[in-house]
């Protein structure tokens, strides 16, 4: 008999050809992103994260309607390090996408608009462990204390290529885009393209 359902199963699977693992995949991200999103303040509608996100200090991140996360990307807002206080914010907009193993760490304010989408492995942060000065040096990193120059923030429509990293105090105009393993460490006018180490503007395109 159950040899018999075997076959039937198969011959209506043939029928209706689909990948079943796509569809199972599919079913189990749903679940994560409803079991996910309760780990932040607010999640817009639509919004879907795939495992597994890693994230701290939630209830300072608010995340607009229809973005996707793909997997092992990492959203911390941290409240407190090496016995310093913070108030961080992060504020993300509707529809965007963020590649695999991104990071996005705050101890100040990042504030993301609408559309954004970036490659893999883009590190947006407002803070870097230390100064770079003799006695910051002479630290272990990991007991430098958390210093930020000021709020990221990121306008509509903007593309951040693969392995790109977006540095603190920086604002990046509507519609830029950086080029892949680019290092933003100034502010980017809107509708330009930047790229290098550190990243340079190559072309702005003027509204006539």
């Amino acid at each position: 008999m159950k040899r018999f359902l075997v076959i039937i199963f198969s011959k209506i699977l043939a029928l209706y050809p689909f990948d079943i693992d796509v569809w199972l995949s599919k079913r189990k991200n749903f679940i994560y992103s409803c079991w996910i999103s309760n780990a932040f303040q607010s999640v817009g509608k639509g919004t879907r994260f795939e495992r597994h996100i890693f994230t701290k200090g939630g209830k300072n991140i608010r995340i607009g309607d229809n973005c996707m996360f793909f997997r092992g990307n990492i959203i911390d807002a941290w409240e407190h390090y090496g016995g310093a206080d913070f108030s961080p914010t992060i504020q993300i907009g509707d529809n965007c996408v963020f590649g695999r193993f991104g990071q996005i760490t705050a101890c100040n304010k990042i504030v993301i608009g609408n559309n954004l989408l970036t490659g893999a492995f883009v590190i947006i942060s407002d803070n870097n462990h230390g100064s770079f000065s003799y006695s910051d040096l002479l630290k272990k990193p990991k007991e430098r204390d958390l210093i930020s120059k000021g709020e990221v923030v990121i306008g509509d429509n903007v593309w951040l290529g693969d392995k790109v990293a977006v540095l603190s105090g920086v604002h990046i105009g509507d519609g830029v885009v950086v080029a892949a393993n680019s290092v933003v460490t100034h502010d980017i006018p809107p509708y330009s393209m930047a790229a290098g180490v550190p990243a340079k503007i190559i072309k702005t395109i003027e509204n006539n």
